[in-house]
């Protein structure tokens, strides 16, 4: 291929990869502004929640469509829907609206973000793997943390709707370029076409159907909290519960019959993945760690606008150690596997310093002022989390076959965006819960009052404020134990990462090209047979 085509691509797909992620977190410090816009600070995370889930349902879904239609074709319709709802967004007069707008953009995402990850390895040599690896994860990364920045900057300076219009100046250039400079057939390395009936359909919707009730109930039962103590023992939160939960097995029973019917329909999650335990393994340790990186993005930058009285440029300024340290991370992780496979120490390494920075910021006080180690223990989270990005896409790539490499990446994008929703939703709970026991609960302030709390605030004693700060430090500091909780427990998933005898990624990589030559040949013969 010529330099300058793929100059061109990686330039393109690195920017469509940024505005994907970005699109995760640039509302993080714009929620509490939205929600005073909208009167309904309960139900703004809906907001980022619809995004993730759609990010949720859809990932592996463009993976799988990119081999029915081809890569070019499929990311071309990614980025469109992705741009039309974006300015659809920006549009919203309503809460409701904003929301079904959101869920569509968040389609079109997931399907910028798989497929990133599935065209980088296709035309990227054998050497360029590992520093494309560590560019995407640093991508990712330093999207997934300037987004509250920059949301933060755009709402101190004119109004929240920026935030989804700035996508189409940032957008049209990316995809006009990836246009132009997507190269002819005999430039790419050739991928097996699959027919649009083999796709699993049923599996996607059993994914969607098993994952938004799950986490619905969680972020409604949360909503509900506010006013209603009994909501856990409730139809509105046991019966999504139990529905999604229901649908995760049968899922699980769904995907098992598909694996065992030969070139009928390709899986959702095919079982040669499944008996991969260092994939398996690095899947659930990615899930488990969008739990924390999530919370941490939503909830802290609300912490320092309601507890500290920071602005929204001001919460979103005071990301920006994760910002640095999470970048430098992903690029350490790419790096440290370009020839060697050091996979299993950059992830544990990772999951151990996202453990520690969850459990160390639990120690944030109520006070006015902005303690250092809010900034310093960011640090942590941030290298932890650019070190298992970036990993975990390696991991992806080389321990999957090259008919799995579609599957294997949306798989790992969609389960961290599926911790990353439990996370947000509960966040939400806990919040709820504090509010109600500590502000409601003791009269201290109105739910009309707590709806439209930073015009409320103004107007509340010293006594009352400081109430409702200890109320959010509260529930920030709770918060905070159950992900470094979780934190904990994805670090000891990780030890199934270890592996006795390593491959280098220039061997691995031989190999699967080896063992895709002896696939193709196979079913040559097959088909020669019949």
């Amino acid at each position: 291929m010529p330099k300058w085509r793929l100059i061109c691509l990686y330039i393109s797909i690195c920017c469509g990869l940024f505005l994907s992620f970005l699109d995760t977190s640039i509302i993080a410090t714009a929620l509490y502004t939205i929600g005073v816009s909208f009167t309904s600070l309960t139900r703004v995370t809906w907001i980022a929640l619809a995004y993730t889930l759609a990010y949720i349902g859809c990932t592996a879904l463009f993976a799988s469509l990119s081999d029915v239609f081809g890569r070019r074709n499929t990311y071309i319709a990614a980025f469109t829907i992705f741009l039309a709802f974006s300015l659809a967004c920006g549009w919203a007069q309503s809460l409701d609206q904003l929301i079904a707008f959101r869920a569509l953009q968040g389609v079109g995402g997931a399907g910028l973000y798989s497929i990133a990850f599935v065209i980088l390895p296709e035309i990227s040599g054998v050497k360029m793997l590992g520093l494309i690896g560590a560019v995407a994860g640093m991508v990712v990364a330093v999207s997934g943390i300037l987004g509250p920045v920059l949301g933060g900057v755009i709402t101190g300076y004119t109004t929240w709707r920026w935030i989804f219009w700035i996508n189409a100046p940032l957008a049209v250039g990316p995809l006009v370029l990836f246009t132009v400079a997507w190269p002819s057939k005999r430039h790419l390395r050739s991928v097996e076409k699959r027919s649009l009936r083999q796709l699993d359909l049923l599996g996607f919707l059993l994914l969607i159907a098993a994952s938004v009730p799950f986490v619905f109930a969680f972020q409604e039962a949360g909503i509900h909290a506010l006013l209603n103590r009994d909501i856990w023992k409730a139809r509105l939160f046991i019966a999504p519960l139990v529905f999604g939960v229901a649908c995760f097995f049968v899922l699980g029973g769904w995907e098992w019959y598909v694996s065992r019917r030969q070139n009928t329909v390709s899986a959702l999650f095919p079982t040669r993945l499944a008996k991969n335990r260092v994939y398996v393994s690095a899947l659930v340790a990615i899930t488990l760690g969008g739990f924390p990186y999530f919370v941490l993005i939503y909830s802290l930058p609300i912490r320092f606008q309601v507890v500290n009285g920071h602005s929204a440029l001001a919460s979103g300024v005071a990301l920006l150690p994760m910002l640095g340290s999470s970048a430098i991370g992903s690029t350490i992780g790419g790096i440290a596997s370009r020839k060697k496979n050091n996979t299993f120490p950059t992830m544990l390494l990772g999951s151990v310093l996202m453990l520690i920075g969850t459990a160390a910021l639990t120690t944030l006080s109520n006070v006015v002022h902005t303690e250092a180690k809010a900034y310093g223990l960011q640090v942590f989270v941030g290298l932890g989390f650019g070190l298992t990005i970036s990993t975990s896409s390696l991991i992806a790539g080389v321990q999957t076959e090259i008919r799995d490499n579609a599957v294997g990446q949306g798989l790992m994008a969609q389960m961290r965006m599926m911790g990353g929703s439990i996370g947000i939703a509960a966040s939400t709970a806990i919040l709820a819960v504090k509010q109600r026991q500590q502000l409601l609960d003791t009269d201290f302030i109105t739910p009309e009052q707590l709806q439209s709390l930073r015009t409320a605030m103004a107007s509340f004693s010293t006594y009352e404020r400081h109430a409702v700060r200890q109320a959010y430090t509260d529930a920030f500091n709770e918060t905070l134990v159950v992900c470094a909780i979780i934190s904990g427990v994805s670090v000891i998933t990780t030890l199934g990462v270890y592996q006795t005898s390593r491959w280098t990624m220039d061997e691995r990589r031989k190999q699967q090209f080896a063992n895709e030559a002896l696939r193709q040949q196979a079913l040559e013969e097959m088909g020669r047979g019949d």
